[in-house]
């Protein structure tokens, strides 16, 4: 009898359990295990993998490495993609539309073959009311001004109505005008309007009148200054605008408008600046003059110098009344005086009051000769009236500003100042005689 062990196979010793148990030979039981364990080696094997490329395995190892989502990883490489795309895409548009251009203006460009006849250049020349001369012509404004001469009267009235678009010259882009009327070559009276307020169109409507036969009229020049006022700095020019009287028709009065040109400086005679100060105390009845500085006086000596020193007169009802007068300043066109005067002056004395300042070159040797003249006052013209009115209704207050000179036959015969006015004592004296 063989007998079976069941620790070769479990499921074998199984199957045992009902068949009758019987010894196999050794021989038989060598060959039976040999083949068993062949075929559960063959059920049991694992079948060898081809190994990964070490490329892909280093992707991997980084993708594992991120703490992210496979899903969110490859969102945001599409993403970049997406980008570099985009930029790529804008790049070569902007190649294409800086070379298309080029391509217009040579196609677009004009030639003149072919063209026959002495009218070529109108095709290529535009009108004289298109070009621009903005780079070499200011646009400085315009003015309507009029002009009537009465030959029985021998007067020329100019009037100055308003003014157009004036050019602004200060950083407000506004502008204080104002205007100057006289006439070349004799230029013995100068005429000013009023001032006006932060305005590039004002409207002036003012007439002055001038003495001028009919042959004096014919070599005439009516010169219209407009100015920009400034209290405490020169006032600087807009334009001009000049009007030969020999060409107009006097017939009847004429009236235009006008474009203000840049001004011209080879007629100017300048006299020189001078700033000064007002002050008036109704309540003292005290009239304070203070004489601060002069700048680019007119030389009057040789060398090209001058010895400048500065009178200050009241007129009182165009009679001469009292004086004072600075020190001298020696070999200078722009003394420094700071000298003040005080004058007793009644509140109702005020506006009968002249206040007229005068530059003098001092001569030892000879006489003293006037370098120019400003006379204020009620009755004074544009920057003086101006000057006079600001003191009036800025009571214990001092109202500095500058003023051209003019010369000094044009303040005397604009004022037509008398002899002084005569002294109480002495008019008692002669009715005591008399």
């Amino acid at each position: 009898m063989f007998t079976f062990h069941s620790e070769l196979s479990p499921t074998f010793a199984s199957r045992s359990l009902h068949r009758p148990s019987f010894v196999l030979p050794r021989s038989l039981k060598i060959l039976f295990l040999s083949t068993r364990l062949s075929m559960g080696g063959v059920r049991g094997s694992v079948t060898p993998t081809t190994s990964p490329h070490p490329n892909a395995t280093v992707f991997d190892d980084l993708l594992h490495g991120i703490p992210l989502p496979p899903w969110a990883i490859y969102t945001i490489f599409a993403s970049g993609g997406l980008l570099i795309l985009l930029c790529l895409l804008c790049i070569c548009i902007k190649c294409c539309c800086k070379k298309k251009p080029k391509k217009k203006k040579q196609k677009d460009q004009i030639t003149l073959k072919g063209v026959k006849g002495q009218t070529t250049t109108t095709l290529v020349q535009p009108d004289v009311e298109d070009v621009d001369y903005g780079s070499t012509k200011q646009h400085r404004g315009t003015l309507l001004y009029s002009l009537e001469h009465n030959a029985t009267k021998s007067e020329l009235s100019v009037g100055i109505k308003q003014a157009n678009s004036l050019k602004a010259v200060d950083l407000g882009r506004s502008a204080d005008p104002y205007a100057k009327v006289y006439l070349i070559p004799d230029k013995s009276k100068t005429f000013e309007t009023k001032v006006f307020k932060n305005t590039l169109n004002p409207t002036f409507n003012e007439v002055f009148t001038f003495q001028l036969s009919k042959s004096k009229l014919l070599k005439s020049t009516v010169v219209i200054k407009v100015f920009d006022f400034s209290r405490f700095t020169t006032h600087k020019i807009i334009g001009e605008l000049r009007v030969q009287l020999c060409d107009i028709n006097w017939n009847h009065a004429r009236e235009e408008w006008g474009d203000l040109e840049e001004p011209v400086k080879f007629e100017e005679v300048d006299f020189g600046e001078i700033c000064f100060s007002l002050r008036y105390v109704p309540t003292t009845s005290k009239l304070t003059v203070v004489i601060l500085e002069a700048k680019n006086l007119k030389s009057m000596d040789f060398g090209g110098s001058s010895d400048p020193y500065v009178k200050v007169q009241l007129a009182l009802d165009k009679r001469k009344w009292k004086k004072r007068k600075t020190s001298v300043k020696k070999k200078t066109l722009n003394p420094y005086f700071n000298e003040s005067f005080t004058f007793d002056v009644m509140f109702d004395q005020i506006k009968r009051v002249n206040l007229v300042i005068s530059v003098w070159d001092y001569d030892a040797m000879t006489r003293n000769d006037a370098i120019g003249k400003v006379f204020l006052g009620c009755d004074a013209p544009g920057n003086q009236l101006k000057h006079w009115g600001d003191m009036l209704s800025n009571p214990r207050r001092p109202v500095v500003q500058w003023h051209s000179l003019l010369s000094a036959e044009q303040v005397n015969s604009t004022l037509g100042l008398k002899k002084k006015i005569p002294l109480p004592n002495a008019q008692l004296f002669d009715n005591h005689f008399n």
